[in-house]
C-alpha cells in the first residue's frame, strides 16, 4: 500500500492558532489537532493493509478453488475404473503439498537473505528461519505450489502407484517448485525483477503470476513422469493410428474447465498482492490506481483464453472435421496458461494474439506427441509446458513500457517488449527463465521419477492397469455400473432392493 505523503507538523500550525490567543494554549492546540491527524491517519493505514489482506486472501479462496477444477477436469479425463484415485491424487497434492511447503517450501522460496554457502551459492537462494510476510501472503503462495503439483498429477493418471504420488507431490510443493518460485519471485532471486540492483539483463524475468514458475514447472516435471512410465496400455497398440482412450465424461471436464477459469481471477490479477495503491502523483489525485491494473488483468486474461478457446474450435474442426468439447477446454486453459506471464504488462489487443497463438502450440505438441508415441492423458505436459513457455516468449515480445514502469518501478528506462520497441534483453532474460526451469525441473523431478521406476515404486502392473485402479488399489468402483457398460454407452439401475442385481431397466449413459 502507498504511504500517504500528508503529515501534521504542531510548529506550522501555531502561527495560524495564535491570533486572539496566547502561545501556550495555541502550542497546545496545535499538539491537540496534530494528535487526531495522526490517530486519523493511523486508521486509515490500517485500513489500507486490512483492504490488500483482504484481497489476498479472497484471491487464495479462488485459487484453491482451482483445485476443486483440476478434480473435475481429471475425474472427466480419466477411465471410469480410475475415477477415485485420480480424485485421491488431488487431495493429497493440496494435504502433503500444505505441510511440505510450510515446514520447507516457503522458506526455501521466501527466506530472509543468507550468507550461508549451499544457499547462496548452489541455490542462490535464502535462509530458513527469518520470514517477515503475513499470513495471508504464505496462504496465497501455497495455492500456487500446490497448483504446480496438481498439473504433474494429470500427466501420469491410470498408469501410477499411489505411492509414488505422495513422495513426488511432496518433493515438488516443498523443494523443487520453491526454489524456482525463488529465483524470479522473492525480491532478492537472481533472475527477479524486483532485485534493487544487478537485474538480469537490466530487466530481470517478468513471469506476473506463472506461465513458467507454476505451470511450466508442473508440466515439465509430467513430461518426465510420462516418459519414464511410458504409455498407458492400448494407446499406441494399432500400428496406423493410436487409440483415444476417453475419459468418461465430458460433463466433469467442462465444470472442471469453468472452475478453473473461475479460479484464474484469482490466479492473475490476484498475484498484484495489494489493490490499495494509486498510479497518481499524490493520493486521491487520480481515479488510476493497482484497481485498474487488476481489472486490466482480468480483461487480457478472458481474452486469451477466449481466443485459445475459439481457434481450437474451428482448429479441430479444419483438422480432424468434428467440434469437440473437451479439446476446446484444454484450448481455454492453453490460452490461460500462455498469458499468465504477461496478463498485467499487456495490452488486450496483445492478449488476443496470445490465445491464437497457444491454441496452436497445443494442437501442434499434441500431434507431436502422438508421432512419438507421447502418452499424457489429460495433455498436461503440452498445455502447461508448452503454451507455459510460449507465454513466456510473448512477454518478451509484447510487454508494454508503461505497465511495466507501473507494475516494477525501478529504472523508468528498463527494457520492455521487443516488439514494443523495447529492444531484445527482456526476451533474452526469457529465454533464459526457459532454458533453467527445463534444466533444474529435470535434473530433480527427471531423477526422481528415474529413482522410483528403478525400485519398482512408479508404475503399477499391467493386470491391475487394466482391471483399473480403483478396484485393486482403493476398495472399488466409484460407480455403482461397470466399465464395460460405460464402454458400451449402457447402465443398468436395478428397480428393486439392494439383492436385486440383475432384472431392471435400461437406460442409455
Amino acid at each position: 500500500m502507498a504511504s500517504s505523503t500528508i503529515s501534521c507538523n504542531a510548529s506550522e500550525l501555531i502561527p495560524l492558532l495564535s491570533g486572539g490567543v496566547n502561545a501556550t494554549a495555541a502550542a497546545a492546540a496545535a499538539e491537540f489537532i496534530c494528535s487526531r491527524f495522526e490517530t486519523v491517519s493511523g486508521k486509515f493505514t490500517d485500513a489500507g493493509y486490512a483492504i490488500d489482506n483482504t484481497y489476498l486472501l479472497f484471491s487464495a479462496y479462488l485459487v484453491f478453488s482451482m483445485q476443486l477444477g483440476f478434480a473435475m477436469l481429471c475425474a472427466g479425463s480419466v477411465r471410469a475404473k480410475n475415477t477415485m484415485n485420480i480424485m485421491l491424487t488431488n487431495v493429497i497434492d493440496a494435504a502433503a503439498g500444505g505441510l511440505f511447503y510450510y515446514l520447507f517450501g516457503f522458506a526455501f522460496a521466501y527466506g530472509a537473505p543468507s550468507n550461508g554457502f549451499i544457499g547462496k551459492h548452489f541455490f542462490g537462494m535464502s535462509d530458513f528461519p527469518k520470514l517477515t510476510f503475513d499470513y495471508p501472503f504464505f496462504l496465497y503462495q501455497w495455492t500456487f505450489a500446490i497448483a504446480a503439483a496438481g498439473i504433474t498429477s494429470g500427466s501420469i493418471a491410470e498408469r501410477t502407484q499411489f505411492v509414488a504420488y505422495l513422495i513426488y507431490s511432496s518433493f515438488l510443493t516443498g523443494l523443487v517448485y520453491p526454489i524456482v518460485s525463488h529465483w524470479f519471485w522473492s525480491s532478492d532471486g537472481w533472475a527477479s525483477p524486483a532485485r534493487s540492483d544487478n537485474l538480469l539483463f537490466h530487466s530481470g524475468v517478468i513471469d506476473f503470476a506463472g506461465s513458467g514458475v507454476v505451470h511450466m514447472v508442473g508440466g515439465i516435471a509430467g513430461l518426465w513422469g510420462a516418459l519414464i512410465e511410458g504409455p498407458r496400455i492400448g494407446r499406441f497398440e494399432q500400428r496406423s493410428k493410436p487409440l483415444t482412450l476417453r475419459g468418461h465424461s465430458a460433463t466433469l471436464v467442462v465444470l472442471g474447465t469453468f472452475l478453473l477459469w473461475f479460479g484464474w481471477y484469482g490466479f492473475n490479477p490476484g498475484s498484484f498482492a495489494i489493490i490499495f495503491k494509486s498510479y497518481g502523483t499524490s493520493p486521491g489525485s487520480s481515479f488510476y490506481g493497482q484497481w485498474s491494473a487488476v481489472g486490466r488483468t482480468a480483461v487480457t486474461t478472458t481474452l486469451a483464453g477466449c481466443t485459445a478457446a475459439l481457434t481450437t474450435l474451428f482448429g479441430k474442426r479444419l483438422i480432424d472435421g468434428y467440434w469437440n468439447v473437451t479439446d476446446v477446454c484444454n484450448g481455454l486453459l492453453g490460452g490461460f496458461a500462455a498469458i499468465t506471464s504477461g496478463c498485467s504488462v499487456v495490452e488486450p489487443w496483445a492478449a488476443v494474439i496470445c490465445g491464437f497463438v497457444a491454441a496452436w502450440v497445443l494442437m501442434g505438441f499434441n500431434k507431436l506427441a502422438d508421432k512419438l508415441r507421447f502418452d499424457d492423458p489429460l495433455e498436461a505436459a503440452q498445455l502447461h509446458g508448452g503454451c507455459g513457455a510460449w507465454g513466456i516468449i510473448f512477454t518478451g515480445l509484447f510487454a508494454d513500457k508503461t505497465y511495466v514502469s507501473e507494475i516494477y518501478g525501478g529504472d523508468p528506462n528498463r527494457p520492455f517488449g521487443l516488439f514494443m520497441g523495447g529492444g531484445g534483453r527482456l526476451l533474452a532474460a526469457h529465454v533464459v527463465q526457459i532454458v533453467v526451469i527445463v534444466g533444474w525441473v529435470s535434473v530433480t523431478m527427471g531423477t526422481l521419477f528415474f529413482v522410483l521406476h528403478k525400485m519398482e515404486l512408479l508404475r503399477i502392473p499391467s493386470e491391475d492397469e487394466v482391471a483399473g485402479m480403483d478396484p485393486t488399489s482403493h476398495g472399488g468402483l466409484a460407480y455403482m455400473y461397470t466399465e464395460e457398460e460405460i464402454k458400451n454407452g449402457i447402465m443398468v439401475r436395478g428397480v428393486g432392493g439392494e439383492d436385486n442385481h440383475v432384472h431392471g431397466h435400461v437406460g442409455v449413459l
